[in-house]
């Protein structure tokens, strides 16, 4: 199979002049401190429709011939891809229709409809609604957009390799957050070709590794059942051509568990002001999950930033507690007045914030005169809430037993 070249990807970077944005670069100085070299984070979260899918699905439409821009495009998706194929067809004024499953998060499909795509809603899981964009390509002839494996897809990819190459031309190590494998391709076809011996990696979550299996297996490879929190990486299989592209040009494939993901959304979030989804904080997953591992400078790619509010949220309370940021305390005290109010205040001296707290005096454990609090603490980390059992100890409590939740 033909890969795609550089002078493809310079085509689609020319193309794209004025349509998507060029992402900012920042520089990560808590990640390149615990690596011990310069780490960078490319922000395509903050692009056109918040991932990097505008650049793929702009650079494919636009080559469509005119007999099949009149008959429209069709796409399927729980999300980037269809808000990125929706904007394209909007810009170059052409028909399309997005399939979402059912249970599509409302902002995704507010954004699809806000930039001018037809949407149905169909399937409970997405083969469902893949199924289904598919037969509805075949009765109405529209354009089918794959999400990844198409060449022209690759290239608009790639021009975030060229930007990534612009802002840290000394780049050593550049990590790419990866499903289907259409970002990660494009990334390292621009790469490789002007900097053969930087090092693209691509990372993928535990539950969904289907590149790492197909590389394994020598061929492309389903994984039965994906599962993760990280849905927009959540492929179950790679397709021929972004496989033939894995296998000729990509490094490597690490994968990354459901608790370096949370954990980097919250990094996100807290130190770099960034709001990113579970897929695009892959790479920081990565960073977080393996210190000292990767040469630098290092590039990690933050792939979109389209995350549901409640899942946002949901994910915020697990990266706390995959952080060591909760504390579980049970504590038996005198049953006289004012000492649960004692206990409170001293903890509330430690700098910890009481999340709940329960009074019990029904216990078969519990003495004549003794009554059992069980407290659920915010902490800084695991070493204050170390700190916070140790103090109230100290202070003379019967600590019962404690859990970083």
């Amino acid at each position: 199979m033909r890969l795609v070249t550089l002078d493809r990807i310079l085509e689609a970077r020319a193309l794209l002049e004025g349509i998507v944005r060029v992402t900012p670069m920042e520089h990560a100085r808590d990640l390149e401190k615990v690596h011990g070299t310069p780490v960078h984070l490319k922000c395509e979260n903050l692009q056109r429709t918040g991932s990097f899918k505008i650049r793929g699905a702009y650079t494919r439409i636009h080559g469509l011939s005119a007999a099949e821009r009149e008959r429209g495009v069709v796409a399927a998706s729980a999300g980037n891809h269809a808000q990125g194929v929706a904007l394209a067809a909007s810009l170059l004024g052409i028909k399309s229709t997005v399939f979402m499953p059912n249970r599509v998060p409302l902002p995704k499909l507010a954004a699809t409809r806000g930039y001018g795509a037809d949407v149905h809603l169909h399937g409970d899981v997405f083969d469902e609604t893949l199924a289904e964009a598919i037969a509805f390509a075949e009765r109405t002839e529209a354009v089918f957009i794959h999400p990844f494996d198409h060449p022209d897809v690759i290239a608009g990819q790639g021009t975030v390799g060229l930007e990534l190459l612009d802002q840290v031309p000394e780049v050593a190590t550049v990590l790419v957050p990866a499903g289907g494998g259409g970002l990660v391709t494009g990334v390292a076809s621009a790469v490789k070709a002007s900097r053969p011996e930087a090092r693209v990696i691509a990372v993928q979550a535990e539950g969904a590794a289907s590149l790492k299996l197909s590389l394994a297996e020598g061929k492309p490879t389903r994984v039965p059942s994906p599962s993760t929190m990280a849905d927009g990486i959540a492929v179950g299989q790679p397709g021929p051509t972004t496989y033939a592209h894995v296998e000729a040009l990509v490094d490597d494939v690490v994968t990354v568990s459901e608790e370096a993901l949370s954990r980097a959304l919250l990094l996100c979030l807290e130190r770099r002001k960034l709001v990113v989804e579970p897929a695009g904080a892959a790479a920081v997953a990565a960073l977080v999950q393996y210190p000292g591992a990767f040469r630098g400078p290092i590039v990690g790619i933050l792939s979109g930033g389209n995350v549901d509010p409640l899942l946002l949220l949901q994910i915020i309370q697990h990266g706390m507690t995959a952080g060591g940021r909760y504390l579980a305390l049970r504590l038996r005290v005198p049953d006289r007045p004012g000492v649960l109010a004692s206990v409170l205040s001293r903890i509330s001296e430690l700098g910890a914030n009481v999340l709940d707290v329960e009074h019990s005096r029904i216990s078969g454990a519990l003495a004549l005169g003794e009554v059992e609090v069980a407290l659920n603490l915010e902490t800084r980390g695991p070493e204050h809430c170390a700190d916070v059992a140790a103090e109230l100890q100290r202070a003379g409590y019967t600590l019962v037993r404690e859990r970083m939740a």
